[in-house]
C-alpha cells in the first residue's frame, strides 16, 4: 500500500495491517509479519521516482508514467 505523507512524499505502508515500520534486513513488517512482496517494492521504487520527477521539474511539468 502506497500513500502520500504530509510533505507529499511517498510511503510504503503493509499490505496486511498498514503498518509503516519494516524490517529491512528481513522484508517483513514489524507489527503483523507480513512479507514485503516484490512487487510492492517495485510500486514504491516508481512511486519515488515519480515523486523525484514532480519535485525537480515542477508539478505542472511532470509526465507521469
Amino acid at each position: 500500500m502506497i500513500f502520500a505523507n504530509p510533505a507529499g512524499a511517498p510511503e510504503l505502508a503493509c499490505d496486511e495491517c498498514g503498518c509503516r515500520w519494516f524490517d529491512r534486513r528481513t522484508d517483513t513488517c514489524y507489527e503483523c509479519g507480513a512479507a514485503v512482496s516484490e512487487e510492492s517494492r517495485e510500486a514504491f521504487r516508481q512511486a519515488l521516482e515519480n515523486w523525484g520527477q514532480r519535485e525537480l521539474l515542477g508539478d505542472s511539468q511532470a509526465t507521469p508514467r
